[in-house]
């Protein structure tokens, strides 16, 4: 007769085999080798191996949070890529909204993203947060889960970041955890960037009045972690109608030509002494 296993004999299995898991995991040069997204920026992608990590979980902080506005689009341009025009879940702290402002469905339809791929869900503190982005995860039908979190919190330790990553492998669901004002801490992301508003190319002059106001979204990307590859920093420019990541043009604006009536180079003329 074979013998029973009791409920505490499979606990143990599970814990072991999850152990083992977070081992491979943590485990230099493992062979977990997840799908890639391109972003569109050359050495952005060739640092992260050919794109952005699939059915995993990224860091994106933001240093302080005059920058929240910054790192928000630089995580929006990324759930754009990775969502691929599946369901975008983004859970936010009610401190974080009260802080930094609620989504605007306007702004993102402008980065050229579709707002009806959006589910916006509040949680009252982080707890319900971490609740609420674990059973995104545990969908396979969304694209991506962004999680936002101000300030430092102690229930995003190492053990929810484990959590977090185990769920969007087990989905393949990837996550994106956006802190604002927070140190970055130990953790089992795939990546982690730190992002800050870079100055955006004037306009072309043939371009509406109205259009000046604005310019073209861009970034300083520092990637500060990356499991797999090298890390860097990059300029990064969000383009709009492509919906991609791509490197600022060093000349944004046509340089004008000679007038032609002066000369190409013009001679040096001596300074004219006064006569005593």
């Amino acid at each position: 007769m074979a013998p029973h296993n009791s409920p505490c004999d499979a606990r143990v299995d599970t814990l072991a085999s999850l152990r083992g898991t977070i081992e491979r995991i943590e485990a230099d040069g493992d062979p977990y080798s997840p799908r890639r997204v391109r972003l569109g920026h050359a050495e952005a992608d060739a640092a992260l191996q050919g794109g952005l990590a699939l059915g995993t979980m990224h860091e994106i902080f933001a240093e302080t949070g005059r920058q929240s506005a910054a790192a928000t689009g630089f995580v929006a341009g990324l759930a754009g890529r990775v969502a691929a025009r599946r369901p975008l879940v983004w859970v936010r702290q009610d401190f974080t909204e009260i802080e930094s402002g609620a989504l605007s469905m306007s702004g993102l339809a402008e980065l050229g993203l579709d707002p009806r791929f959006f589910v916006t869900v509040r949680a009252t503190d982080v707890d319900g947060a971490l609740r609420t982005a674990a059973d995104a995860l545990a969908c396979d039908a969304v694209g991506v889960m962004v999680l936002e979190v101000w300030g430092e919190a102690r229930q995003l330790d190492l053990v929810a970041s484990r959590k977090l990553t185990l769920a969007a492998q087990a989905s393949g669901v990837t996550a994106l955890l956006l802190r604002m004002a927070a140190e970055p801490q130990p953790s089992t992301a795939e990546t982690r960037w730190i992002v800050r508003a870079a100055h955006s190319p004037p306009a072309p002059p043939f371009m509406p009045v109205a259009a000046h106001v604005w310019g073209a979204p861009v970034f300083e990307a520092q990637l500060v972690r990356n499991r797999h590859g090298p890390v860097g920093r990059w300029i990064m420019e969000w383009k709009c109608d492509e919906c991609l990541f791509g490197t600022p043009a060093a000349y944004p604006q046509p340089v004008a030509a000679t007038a032609a009536h002066r000369p190409h180079q013009t001679s040096a003329r001596a300074p004219q002494r006064r006569a005593g």
